[in-house]
């Protein structure tokens, strides 16, 4: 698989998802500021807005397409709307996302109908879309963003876990059958990150009751999306398979694989399941 560490952003024409708020948004401005050429995508008019006048603040001119990302039809539409100006792209972000909460019992199934919707179908819909032009041109990058989550399956997360996790199956698989068109797959894997994707989230059971205690834990922790802007353009760059990021999802990507049965005994404690958030 080629190197890329003599990557250059300057004129490539990027496509992310999501952009409208948190990680999204700061890869967003993290691309213009390294002179790519922006195509940002959200279901929210907004929001996308708001991130295009932030980029074009920084001398960007951004391309806007709102879309579904779970929708097969509405996706379609947006691909081709982008392929009628670009004959192929050089990086797709597929990042967004939205997360639940709870235990399994107690989470309804159409909780998970939308995470799944959204989390797995909506980066297949990226890959699928934007990878065989990629393909044809032998060359670009794709990033899907995970979470430590994909590794890391905690109590009352199955939903979101279960969604993370197949992503990171898809983009390992993704990987090695791209390489062979000169490709790049990388997957994206944040730990606490303060986002609004807390505040947003569908929780169930006694989740319910914690969910202001969560969102204010990761205010707290501020540890902010730029770092995973970061680790977008540092995975693109030297072509990393895999790219956990803050200090708590780098530990348990180790401790996962270096001692997985700890790791299942120390979740499983009280005092583990505080730390928590």
């Amino acid at each position: 698989m080629s190197n890329k560490n003599n990557y250059r952003f300057q004129n490539k024409t990027a496509l992310i998802t999501g952009a409208g708020s948190g990680i999204g948004r700061a890869t967003a401005l993290r691309f213009a500021e390294l002179g790519a050429q922006l195509i940002l995508c959200d279901i929210n008019k907004a929001s996308l807005a708001e991130t295009a006048a932030l980029v074009t603040e920084r001398g960007g001119r951004p391309e806007l397409e709102q879309a579904d990302v779970s929708d097969w039809d509405d996706m379609q539409r947006m691909a081709g709307r982008v392929h009628k100006r670009h004959e192929a792209l050089d990086i797709v972000v597929n990042n967004a996302g939205v997360a639940t909460a709870g235990d399994f019992l107690s989470t309804p199934i159409d909780n998970w109908h939308w995470v799944l919707g959204i989390n797995v179908m909506g980066v297949v819909h990226g890959c699928k879309l934007f990878g065989q032009r990629m393909a044809d041109s032998k060359r670009g990058h794709i990033v899907n963003i995970a979470s430590a989550a994909g590794y890391y399956a905690a109590p009352d997360m199955s939903c979101y876990s279960a969604s993370k996790h197949a992503v990171m199956g898809l983009t390992e698989s993704l990987r090695i059958e791209m390489a062979a068109f000169g490709v790049g797959v990388s997957a994206i894997c944040p730990g606490v990150i303060n986002t609004n994707i807390v505040k947003v989230m569908r929780t169930s059971g006694h989740m319910t009751e914690a969910q202001g205690r969560i969102s204010s834990f990761y205010s707290r922790r501020n540890y902010g999306p730029e770092l995973v802007a970061e680790a977008v353009v540092s995975a693109i760059e030297g072509n990393r398979a895999v790219v956990p990021v803050s200090p708590e999802a780098w530990a348990l990507y180790a401790a996962k694989r270096l001692a997985p049965e700890v790791m299942d005994k120390m979740q499983s404690t009280k005092f583990f399941r505080k730390l928590m958030p």
